[in-house]
């Protein structure tokens, strides 16, 4: 479902990583690297954010490269900050990406919503929200269009307790038939999850499926 080869990073002389590769099935896969370098860069080539220089990656079996949009149709992504609209409310939010994929606001999402504890932050604008609840709504829209793969960039970040718990549940049911890979600090997520863990040290030629 997720697979990528020879993605690399410089800034000048400096080397951020090398030759990343990997190929994963169903299932979570947490990126476990503790120095901090590079895992949100990864990820952002993975979703076609930053550009992947001479890497290649492929979505569900289509190409980042040659076919963007199938690729991108294929993919849902929770990004660090979750803060790419400032003036969006939770519920436009939600609408809009129900449209983007093709569907409409319906009960799965609602009941997540409120698991999240989302319903009294629906017309609240995203500046206004904390990371946490930015980042559930973010994690709710997972569920829209059923993606083959969710990429997360530390999606526990600035969640308390019980909503911890609903996104470990989320991760292990998205888990059963689809790709999850995320970057983690927090090992209560990733046991949770029964993620495979990996380091930048295990993505060279790496095979996960």
């Amino acid at each position: 479902m997720l697979r990528f080869e020879g993605l690399t990073r410089r800034f000048d002389d400096f080397i951020l990583f090398e030759n990343l590769g990997l190929r994963a099935g169903a299932g979570c896969f947490a990126l476990r690297d503790e120095g901090g370098g590079g895992k949100t860069t990864l990820l952002g080539m993975l979703a076609g954010t930053i550009d992947a220089g001479d890497g290649k990656v492929w979505i569900d079996g289509h190409s980042l490269r040659s076919a963007p949009e199938a690729a991108k149709a294929a993919l849902a992504v929770v990004p660090f900050d979750c803060l790419t609209e400032p003036s969006q409310t939770g519920l436009g939010f939600l609408e809009q990406r129900a449209a983007q994929r093709g569907t409409t606001l319906g009960a799965d999402v609602l009941d997540l919503a409120e698991r999240f504890s989302l319903m009294p932050h629906l017309e609240k604008r995203f500046d206004q929200m904390s990371t946490g609840t930015r980042r559930k709504f973010y994690l709710t829209a997972t569920l829209f269009g059923s993606p083959r793969v969710i990429l997360a960039d530390e999606p526990s970040g600035g969640l308390d307790g019980p909503s911890r718990a609903v996104l470990i549940d989320l991760f292990i049911t998205l888990g059963k038939d689809r790709c999850v890979f995320f970057s983690t600090h927090d090992d209560e997520l990733a046991e949770g999850c029964r993620a495979t863990a990996l380091g930048f040290a295990d993505l060279t030629g790496s095979r996960a499926d």
